[in-house]
């Protein structure tokens, strides 16, 4: 049966793709680690043209509520797999600076455990640990880097690390992404 040519997608060339019909479970391996997905719709694979492609059948019988969001299983299913395709084969990362005086960050191993201990001008330090499939090193003590396969780890964690100081709009000072600008507000005039 021919679908439309917006639900197929082409293997790249380093990934392999591994399909296992009676669960409807896909495996995607490429050099950095493996990923495994499993889908409602139907897929095909067609190991001549190197494509996938998301049919709108459904694998396990549904009710008609079910049918009715088809098209957007469809699009979901096809978004995981890029989504996939994108973190077996490259690693993303996010760099990270402090400004303050006195804003300091290293990494501790404790226990088998890794922690990103901050000092922000709290009377506090602030221990945030990281997950295991994540790597965190501190470049100098103001500027983290944040590296993993999965986008959405890294830029979670990063989200967090920043949640700790959020940057003020008076003198700038907090935790900022690389190529962040805060727009500093006037004080007020006596």
């Amino acid at each position: 049966m021919l679908y439309s040519q917006k639900y197929k997608i082409k293997i790249p060339k380093n990934v392999e793709v591994l399909y296992f019909l009676e669960k409807n479970i896909v495996i995607i391996i490429g050099k950095i680690s493996k990923k495994i997905l499993i889908f409602k719709t139907q897929i095909t694979i067609n190991s001549i043209l190197k494509t996938i492609e998301v049919t709108p059948d459904f694998f396990f019988l549904t009710s008609n509520k079910e049918k009715k969001k088809v098209k957007s299983y469809q699009r979901t299913s096809l978004a995981l797999i890029k989504q996939a395709f994108l973190e077996v084969s490259i690693f993303f990362h996010k760099k990270i600076k402090l400004i303050g005086i006195g804003y300091k960050s290293f990494v501790n191993d404790v226990f088998k455990n890794k922690f990103l201990i901050l000092k922000l001008g709290y009377s506090h330090n602030i221990y945030f640990k990281i997950p295991f499939n994540v790597t965190i090193t501190c470049l100098k003590s103001d500027k983290i880097f944040i590296s993993s396969n999965c986008y959405k780890e890294v830029t979670q964690v990063a989200s967090i690390i920043r949640s700790y100081k959020l940057p003020e709009p008076y003198k700038g000072k907090g935790i900022l992404y690389e190529n962040e600008k805060i727009l500093l507000k006037e004080g007020k005039k006596i």
